[in-house]
């Protein structure tokens, strides 16, 4: 026996209950559920680019974004700070207003676009330098 209102209750806890997987799924990370071995490198990243940024060696992300936002609107999907060969560079995936992905590198104490790499949907991609 089948009930009218079945599929709209399935679809409706589904809807409900997804939230409430993804907040415990978070908690039990938060509260030390991973690892201590997987944790510590992300902590020491996370120190390492605060003490970049309050020694002045990196511009706050926001300040970065900003001046992104203002050359290449756009969503950012990823963003990573690295430090390669002495130099804090952020690294920034955002797919722009115009639906194209675009990768760039910035120089984290500038925001100066040292790299840019620009590929629109279902083509490779144009490599650029730094504008």
């Amino acid at each position: 026996m089948s009930c009218a209102f079945c599929p709209f209750l399935a679809a409706s806890w589904q809807r409900r209950a997804l939230p409430v997987l993804a907040a415990l799924i978070w908690l039990v990370c938060s509260v030390g559920a991973v690892p201590a071995w997987a944790r510590s490198n992300g902590r020491d990243d996370h120190e390492r680019a605060l003490r970049a940024v309050q020694s002045g060696q990196v511009l706050p992300l926001t300040t970065v974004l900003e001046r992104l936002g203002r050359q290449y609107p756009g969503h950012v999907l990823e963003i990573e700070l690295e430090r390669d060969e002495g130099q804090w560079i952020y690294e920034i995936k955002l797919l722009s207003a115009d639906g194209q992905l675009m990768k760039l590198k910035l120089d984290a104490s500038t925001a100066a676009v040292l790299h840019l790499k620009v590929r629109e949907a279902g083509r490779g991609g144009a490599r650029h330098p730094g504008r």
